[in-house]
């Protein structure tokens, strides 16, 4: 008789960080539908700096999805990112695809454990950081962890593509 394999719970965030055997933290928070910015609610309800939060971004680079992680305190710089992964020209992902392509819906989407694997490229302000935070995958839901590990599992590159005040 074939063994039973006992399935892991929570997101596919959190459970790719549990298969990976990454140390992490889940933090969980109310979310307010009505907040204009997902990641400074995330900021303020961990209090934390919003430069430890990363947001995540989907954008277009030569027609390719291609995911960015950068600050919250930042803007993405498109330029940036697709001179990072010798492209020419980058564009925000339409929100249906990017929701389509992670498996995550908007506000709540999460670098790691994406539906499909994306070429994604984190920021070099997160390698100075002991640790940082991302969605977990769910609005209301953060996963701290080392950027080191963030930038392992995701098979990302470091580039300097965020906009910082």
């Amino acid at each position: 008789m074939a063994k039973k394999s006992r399935k892991s719970v929570g997101t596919p965030a959190t459970v790719a960080l549990t298969e990976a055997g990454v140390a992490f933290t889940t933090h969980s928070y109310a979310h307010d539908p009505a907040v204009a910015s997902y990641g400074e609610e995330a900021a303020e309800a961990l209090g934390v700096s919003p430069d430890q939060v990363f947001k995540t971004l989907l954008a277009e680079v030569d027609g390719a999805l291609t995911v960015a992680v950068v600050p919250v305190s930042g803007s993405l710089d498109l330029k940036a990112l697709a001179a990072a992964v010798g492209g020419k020209r980058a564009a925000m992902a339409d929100p249906v695809a990017a929701e389509r392509a992670t498996g995550y819906v908007r506000g709540g989407i999460s670098p790691l454990g994406q539906r499909k694997r994306l070429r994604t490229v984190v920021d070099t302000s997160a390698e100075g950081r002991e640790t940082v935070c991302v969605s977990a995958g769910r609005r209301g839901l953060e996963v701290e962890l080392a950027p080191a590990d963030l930038v392992t599992l995701t098979g990302a590159l470091l580039a300097p593509i965020a906009r910082l005040p």
